[in-house]
């Protein structure tokens, strides 16, 4: 990885500054892009990422998934929860994947992922996989309802090459080892309130209601039943876990 990479202290976000060093020259696959500090980090869209300068790891990686079809893309970011889990299993517990693709430690959120895909005609010409992984910072002063760093839950001062170095390995042996069938059950069995019913918001009908996680569908639908037994389909966006119980219920 040493030799397919490029470190820029300060950039807008590592996302943009790939999009723009791979529309330039030929990059090999897996080229990664990685910076101390973003002045305006990405995360999903209308979201901003915020990370102290020097203390988290922040970069992104270059693939060429052409042979992943564009209706399974959402592999992709299974592929790459899965990789960063595997990773921080080895320094704590309690490691999960919220759908679709943030990584949380209990309920808080340690890693956000932002993935960017070019489509030329029925294909995925190329792929921006950028993360944000809360490593070192200790106080975060943005308005962020729930991060958390794995300092603070180890207390120990982490290696932020040795887990980028990590992460990668990881990821790229998955993605170039691809077993779809293990990844969606590795996803699936370490979802973020995977047991039991939980509170939800629907995000057009604004109703809050209690729900267990069926399955995640391969085109990244994520498949609700309530309590009731009703069998509901979100995309991205089209749902959220609440913290408000349905009306009537404490």
């Amino acid at each position: 990885m040493r030799e397919s990479n490029y470190y820029i202290e300060t950039t807008e976000s590592t996302n943009s500054t790939l999009k723009i060093l791979s529309d330039k020259e030929s990059l090999p696959e897996g080229y990664v892009v990685y910076t101390d500090f973003q002045t305006a980090g990405k995360g999903q869209p209308g979201n901003s990422w915020e990370s102290e300068k020097g203390k988290n790891l922040l970069f992104s990686i270059l693939l060429f998934p052409q042979n992943i079809p564009i209706q399974s893309q959402f592999i992709l970011s299974q592929i790459t929860c899965v990789a960063i889990k595997k990773v921080l299993d080895e320094y704590t517990d309690d490691i999960s994947i919220k759908w679709p693709n943030d990584i949380y430690w209990k309920e808080k959120k340690i890693c956000g992922i932002l993935i960017e895909n070019s489509l030329l005609r029925d294909k995925i010409n190329k792929c921006i996989i950028g993360i944000g992984l809360n490593i070192n910072q200790e106080v975060f002063a943005s308005n962020a309802p729930n991060p958390v760093s794995l300092k603070q839950i180890t207390g120990k001062e982490m290696d932020r090459e040795k887990i980028l170095f990590d992460i990668h390995s990881q990821l790229f042996h998955l993605y170039q080892n691809p077993d779809f069938e293990n990844i969606q059950k590795e996803y699936h069995r370490n979802l973020y309130r995977k047991d039991g019913f939980h509170p939800y918001k629907d995000a057009q009908t604004k109703e809050h209601f209690l729900a267990r996680i069926e399955k995640v569908e391969p085109d990244g639908r994520l498949i609700l039943i309530t309590e009731a037994g009703e069998r509901r389909e979100y995309y991205f966006k089209e749902v959220a876990p609440s913290k408000s119980p349905p009306k009537g219920e404490t």
